[in-house]
C-alpha cells in the first residue's frame, strides 16, 4: 500500500482542523466529524486546545483511501506557534494548505508557503469555506497565484483535462510542455512528477464543515502523490517532544530509513553529548487515543517512549543533521513566581519544557535572582503558565517582553583562565573567532595530547557547551563564533573536573574583555523579514513609517488593488506596528513577519548605554582568574592574567580555521 505523511497548515480560523475532522469522518477512521466550536474534535486532545478552540500541539491520525494510507499531522496554525508548525513540515512527505475562502491569503498564509518551499514539501492548497461571502473561484485562483504562486491551478480541471488548465502546468516543465504539444494531454504520472517538484499546485475547493469537497480532495490528492522509496539503514528525525498522559516523555519521530523496533538500542549526540539509549515502546496516535506496535516502516510517523535526551530536530541512525530553523523567537520575558516560591524548583520546570521546545530558551540571572524565557507572543505566555500550573502546581505571571539581543565578536580573541586556589589547579587557554551570521556557536581543540590528556580535553569542551556564554557589552548571548581550545594544564594531585569549568568559563570571559577594550565586540539583534500591502494612496505614509523604522526596503510593486512592499526591518522597530497598519488603512493593509536572522544593531549605543551592564560587576561570570601564592588563593584582574598564565599558545595554532585542523562541535 502507498502511504505519505501528509501535514494540515493554515493561518489561524481557516478551517485547518475542521478539514482534518472531515477527511478522518469520510474515510471512515472516525464516526462523525467533531466540531471546534463545542471543543469535541479528535486532534485538538489538549484541554487548552479545546478551550481556545486553536491547534497548539501538533497531533497525529491516520486513514486509508484509493488504495494509499495516510497520515495526517495536524500542525498549529497560531503564529505565536509556528516554530512547532516548522518542526513539523520537517517529517512531512507532502501538506494541505488550507486557505479561508472568505479571509483569503493572510500574511502567516505566506511564511507558512516560504517554509514549506524551505523544506521542499509538495503542496495542494484547500480553499474552505466556499459557502461564506467570498470573490469566487476565479478571484481567488488570482489571489492565489498573486500572493502563492502562479503555478496555484484548478486541481479538478488539471484531472479532467481541461485544456487551459493543463497547458499551464505544461509551462512548467519542458518534457511536460513536449508532451502537451505531441498529445494535447499529460499523463497523470507527468502531473505527479510535476507536483512532486513543486512546479505545480493543484487547488481544491469546498467547504469543509459541511463536507463539500473533501472527497475530491481525498481522490486527487491520493491520484496525485509519488511514492517513495526509502533506504535499508535505519534513519529517523524527532519532530516533537511531548508528555503522555501519565507524564511519561514521548518522541515524534519519522522514520525515514529502514525500520524502528520497540527495545532497540539507539545512539546519537545531541548538543555535543553522546548518548545510547532503549526504545520502550513505539505508539500509533489516532487523536488521543493510541496502540502499541512492535515495529514501523520507513515512511511513518510513530511516538516513542525511553528517549529522554533526545529534542525536536535530533536525528537518528543515518539520518543527517537538520537545518537551522527559520523562525525563533526574539522576544525574552521575566517569568515571575509567587510569593514565596521556590525559584530554584521553577528554574527546573522550565528547563524540562525547554527539553520539549529548544526555543523556549530559559536563561537564570543569577545577579538579578531572575528566570527569563524566549517566547513568540501572548497566547505562548499562557500555554507555559498553563503547563507550569498543571504539571509543576507553579502560578506565574510574566514581566515585559524585551528584545533578545545577542553578542559576537569581529575579530580573532584569545583568553587564559586559571583557578588555583588551595589544592586546586586548572589552566585553559582558547581562541574565540569570529563566525558567518546564523552559526551559531562551535567548539573544537587544537591542544596537543602532550601537553593535556585527551580526558581533560574532553572535559574542558563539554564544559564550555554547558551553558550559554554572556557577551561583555549588555550582557547577551554570546553567538557565531568558533571556541576552540589552544592550550591547558593540569596538576597531577589537585586537578578536580569542577577546576577546569571554571578556568574555562573565565578563559571565555577573559577573550571577550580583551575583545571589548580593542573595540572588537559587537551587538546583534533581530531583524524580520517583512511584506506590507496597503491601498494606493497609503503608500506614502508607509514608506514614511518605513524609513522611521531603520527598515531597508525595495520599490512598491502592485498587487491586486493593494501596493505591496517587501523588505527587511529591525524587531525592536516593529512593536504594534501591524495594529497601526490595520487603523489606517481602514483593515485594508496587511503586516507579515518572519525572522530573518540578526544583524548588527541600528542603534548598539544606545542600547549598551540603556543596558549599563559592567562585565567586572558580573560575578557569575567574572573574567578573572586565581592564582596560588604562599599557600593561599588571591584574584588576579583580568588584564593582568596573561602575565601570570603558565600557559604559552603555539603560534602556529592561531592561524585561521581549515578544515583538516579538527573535529567541531555546534550548539
Amino acid at each position: 500500500m502507498r502511504q505519505a505523511v501528509v501535514g494540515l497548515l493554515a493561518h489561524v480560523d481557516a478551517g485547518k482542523t475542521t478539514l482534518a475532522e472531515a477527511m478522518l469522518a469520510e474515510a471512515g477512521a472516525i464516526r462523525a466529524p467533531g466540531r471546534v466550536d463545542d471543543g469535541s474534535t479528535h486532534l485538538d486532545t489538549d484541554a487548552m486546545e479545546r478551550e481556545r478552540g486553536i491547534t497548539i500541539f501538533s497531533s497525529t491520525a491516520a486513514l486509508d483511501w484509493a488504495g494509499t494510507h495516510l497520515m495526517l499531522v495536524d500542525a498549529p496554525g497560531h503564529v505565536d506557534f509556528s516554530a512547532e508548525a516548522e518542526r513539523t513540515i520537517a517529517a512531512l512527505d507532502a501538506a494541505i494548505l488550507v486557505v479561508g475562502a472568505n479571509d483569503g491569503v493572510q500574511g502567516h498564509t505566506e511564511t507558512l508557503w516560504d517554509l514549506l518551499e524551505r523544506h521542499g514539501v509538495p503542496t495542494f492548497v484547500f480553499v474552505s469555506k466556499c459557502d461564506l461571502e467570498n470573490p469566487g473561484r476565479e478571484g481567488l485562483l488570482a489571489e492565489l497565484s498573486a500572493r502563492l504562486s502562479p503555478a496555484c491551478l484548478d486541481a479538478c480541471a488539471l484531472l479532467a483535462g481541461d485544456a487551459a488548465a493543463t497547458e499551464e502546468a505544461a509551462a512548467s516543465d519542458e518534457a511536460a510542455m513536449e508532451e502537451f504539444l505531441e498529445s494535447g494531454a499529460l499523463a497523470v504520472r507527468t502531473l505527479v512528477r510535476l507536483v512532486a517538484a513543486r512546479d505545480v499546485f493543484p487547488v481544491f475547493f469546498g467547504a469543509a464543515l459541511r463536507g463539500e469537497g473533501v472527497r475530491d480532495l481525498l481522490d486527487g490528492m491520493c491520484e496525485l502523490l509519488a511514492e517513495r522509496d526509502w533506504p535499508e539503514e535505519f534513519a529517523a528525525r524527532v519532530y516533537r517532544v511531548s508528555r503522555g498522559a501519565r507524564g511519561e516523555r514521548l518522541a515524534w519521530v519519522k522514520v525515514t530509513g529502514g525500520s524502528l523496533r520497540a527495545k532497540a538500542q539507539l545512539a546519537g549526540s545531541d548538543w555535543g553529548v553522546s548518548w545510547q539509549e532503549k526504545v520502550n515502546e513505539v505508539r500509533l496516535y489516532q487523536g488521543a487515543s493510541f496502540e502499541t506496535v512492535t515495529e514501523v516502516p520507513a515512511g511513518r510517523v510513530c511516538a516513542v517512549t525511553g528517549l529522554t535526551h533526545v529534542m525536536p530536530g535530533s536525528a537518528l541512525g543515518a539520518e543527517a543533521a537538520g537545518e537551522r530553523p527559520m523562525l525563533a523567537p526574539v522576544l525574552s520575558y521575566q517569568v515571575i513566581p509567587e510569593p514565596g516560591a521556590d525559584v530554584t524548583a521553577l528554574v527546573r520546570a522550565l528547563r524540562e519544557l525547554a527539553g520539549e521546545d529548544p526555543m523556549l530558551g530559559v536563561t537564570w540571572h543569577e545577579e538579578l535572582q531572575e528566570a527569563h524565557v524566549q517566547l513568540m507572543g501572548e497566547v505562548q505566555q499562557d500555554v507555559v503558565a498553563a503547563l507550569l500550573r498543571e504539571r509543576y502546581g507553579m502560578s506565574v505571571t510574566f514581566g515585559p517582553g524585551g528584545i533578545l539581543y545577542k553578542e559576537t565578536v569581529t575579530a580573532p580573541a584569545e583568553g587564559v583562565g586559571h583557578f588555583e586556589p588551595l589544592r586546586h589547579y586548572a589552566e585553559v587557554r582558547l581562541l574565540v573567532e569570529p563566525l558567518p551570521r546564523g552559526s551559531g556557536v562551535e567548539f573544537g581543540t587544537r591542544c596537543s595530547t602532550d601537553d593535556l590528556d585527551l580526558n581533560w580535553q574532553r572535559l574542558i569542551l563539554t564544559n564550555a557547551m554547558e551553558r550559554d556564554h554572556l557577551g561583555v557589552l549588555t550582557g547577551s548571548p554570546l553567538t557565531d563564533v568558533r571556541v576552540t581550545l589552544l592550550a591547558g594544564r593540569a596538576h597531577a594531585k589537585h586537578t578536580e573536573g569542577g577546576d577546569f569549568r571554571q578556568a574555562t568559563y573565565r578563559a571565555v570571559r577573559q577573550a571577550l574583555m580583551g575583545a571589548r577594550e580593542r573595540g572588537e565586540c559587537l551587538l546583534l539583534e533581530p531583524w524580520y523579514r517583512f511584506r506590507l500591502a496597503v491601498p494606493a494612496e497609503r503608500v506614502g505614509r508607509a514608506l514614511t513609517d518605513l524609513t522611521r523604522m531603520a527598515a531597508e526596503f525595495g520599490a512598491p510593486e502592485p498587487s491586486g488593488d493593494l501596493s505591496r512592499i517587501t523588505g527587511e526591518v529591525p524587531a525592536s522597530e516593529v512593536g504594534e506596528y501591524a495594529l497601526e497598519v490595520a487603523r489606517y488603512t481602514g483593515g485594508r493593509g496587511r503586516l507579515s513577519l518572519e525572522l530573518a536572522g540578526y544583524r548588527e544593531c541600528h542603534n548598539a549605543d544606545e542600547v549598551v548605554a540603556a543596558a549599563g551592564y559592567d562585565p567586572e560587576a558580573d560575578l557569575p561570570n567574572t573574567p578573572d582568574s586565581v592564582f596560588c601564592s604562599h599557600g593561599a588563593g588571591h584574584t588576579v584582574k583580568w588584564a593582568d592574567v596573561p602575565a601570570h598564565a603558565h600557559t604559552v599558545a603555539d603560534p602556529a595554532r592561531l592561524r585561521p580555521y581549515r578544515a583538516a585542523d579538527a573535529s567541531f562541535f555546534s550548539a
